[in-house]
């Protein structure tokens, strides 16, 4: 996945110049980033503060640790399963 250029803090400082009354536009042009993109942070960090941002990222990065080994061990009760049935 390609790494964003703007960091949470950078990409909230932008939506509240937003939420202060710039328009989306003129902060896209400003920044040099596209309409998609601003909507779609918008929709992610939209109402945030930095250390909500920060707890996302960090609940984020649990969850995908907690996925990876949930299906580390749905393999390893497949695999014990196979090999249980073989040998009986």
């Amino acid at each position: 996945m390609k790494r964003s250029r703007f960091s949470e803090e950078q990409i909230i400082g932008i939506l509240k110049e937003h939420q202060a009354g710039l328009g989306a536009k003129e902060l896209c042009r400003k920044y040099g980033i596209s309409d998609a993109t601003f909507y779609k942070w918008r929709s992610k960090y939209g109402g945030m503060e930095v250390s909500d941002a920060r707890r996302l990222k960090t609940l984020e990065s649990e969850n995908a640790k907690l996925k990876k080994m949930l299906a580390e061990q749905m393999m390893d009760v497949a695999t014990l399963k196979e090999m249980l049935g073989k040998n009986f």
